[in-house]
């Protein structure tokens, strides 16, 4: 197979088409309007469902309709627009119909600007609508990998018969890259047994997430939690650069991960032995993977482009373990291998002296925001 050129949002329309798509519904919002203008045009030529909602929340009700009738329904949108989606992002878990959505995050909060972020990590990860249940959160770091990870995200989705967010943001989106595309696979045409076909002279299948019973309610959420237990255990998903030396270690997720490996690089020519753990499922996040390595490094880097959100999830990891500090950019502005690089040197610098770096880094770590 050859390689080609793609911006990242088309890529991942494209992956989308080639995974077997069979109706888009979304609504246009920067940085992640390409994604939707392709399908505006690739969907129809292909003799599939493509429409424009009138808004983010009509456009998660229609993915959800979709979804109802077994097909392989998408929407996507940037970080206002998934807040707009959060009540039809909930139903839908609650109903257990599979979709996918792409999340081409933005700076905030509010409207904020089309820069890229990382703030929608609580927001895609801490349930993505309210209730006790979590989507599967994908988060690529190149267009090749957001290619590959929007195919697999369909097969997840119909697996669990869940949600399956891509989480992207502004310079995935934009930034242009040489790609290798998977096969294309035909639309489904045999419907799964759960789903609403209006087929006559069948049993009547129903589709809810209304449940008045309480204790019907919660054997509900008792097979629900059944169900995340079992993503949980089986698609936790990460990347380890240059770790298996290391003594100091950057955890960075998405955009932020591929800077941070030039950054180890750097560190490891200045006599640094630094490496990199890139969580690529951040729901469910790769605790197991993570907890092994800090039992052999001195310190943990956490850099983001947020106030320190996966943050919160790394501490729960480490338990005090071993020093954590926090270096993170806000606003759509992206840090440099550079920063990333000196608070590593900082970091060792201290370590060797012996001054303190221990006892301070719970209080350091939320100073370090640039």
């Amino acid at each position: 197979m050859t390689r080609e050129l793609w911006k990242g949002n088309e890529a991942l329309a494209e992956a989308a088409v080639r995974a077997g798509v069979d109706a888009f519904f979304g609504y246009p919002i920067t940085p992640q309007t390409e994604l939707l203008e392709y399908m505006a045009r690739r969907m129809p030529e292909l003799g599939r469902t493509f429409l424009q909602a009138e808004s983010e929340i009509g456009a998660i009700n229609m993915v959800y309709g979709a979804a109802c009738a077994g097909v392989r329904a998408m929407t996507s949108s940037s970080s206002p627009g998934i807040s707009l989606m959060q009540e039809g992002l909930s139903y839908i878990a609650g109903s257990e119909v599979p979709c996918v959505l792409v999340d081409i995050m933005r700076g905030g909060p509010g409207l904020g600007n089309i820069q890229p972020g990382q703030g929608d990590y609580f927001q895609v990860t801490r349930s993505a609508g309210h209730g006790d249940f979590h989507p599967i959160v994908l988060a690529p770091s190149t267009v090749q990998e957001a290619v590959d990870l929007t195919y697999l995200s369909f097969d997840l989705a119909f697996r669990y018969r869940t949600i399956v967010i891509i989480a992207g943001d502004g310079a995935l989106g934009q930034m242009m890259e040489p790609v290798e595309m998977p096969p294309m696979r035909e639309p489904t045409v045999d419907r799964p047994d759960w789903a609403l076909s209006g087929t006559a002279g069948r049993a009547p299948r129903i589709i809810t997430s209304l449940y008045l019973d309480a204790e019907e309610l919660e054997r509900t959420n008792l097979r629900l939690q059944e169900k995340l237990h079992a993503i949980h255990t089986t698609e936790q998903n990460w990347e380890s650069y240059q770790t298996e030396d290391a003594e100091w270690l950057v955890v960075a997720f998405g955009t932020v991960g591929r800077i941070a490996k030039s950054a180890v690089r750097a560190a490891r020519g200045a006599g640094i032995r630094a490496g990199l753990f890139r969580p690529i499922s951040l729901w469910p996040y790769p605790e197991a993977a993570l907890d092994e390595l800090i039992e052999r490094v001195q310190g943990v880097l956490v850099v983001e482009m947020n106030a320190g959100q996966m943050l919160e999830d790394v501490r729960a990891i480490v338990q005090g373990r071993v020093p954590v500090r926090f270096l993170g950019r806000m606003g759509g502005v992206i840090p440099l291998p550079d920063e990333i690089s000196a608070e590593l040197a900082h970091m060792a610098r201290m370590h060797q002296r012996g001054n303190g770096f221990g006892s301070q880094h719970r209080a350091a770590e939320r100073s370090k925001i640039l």
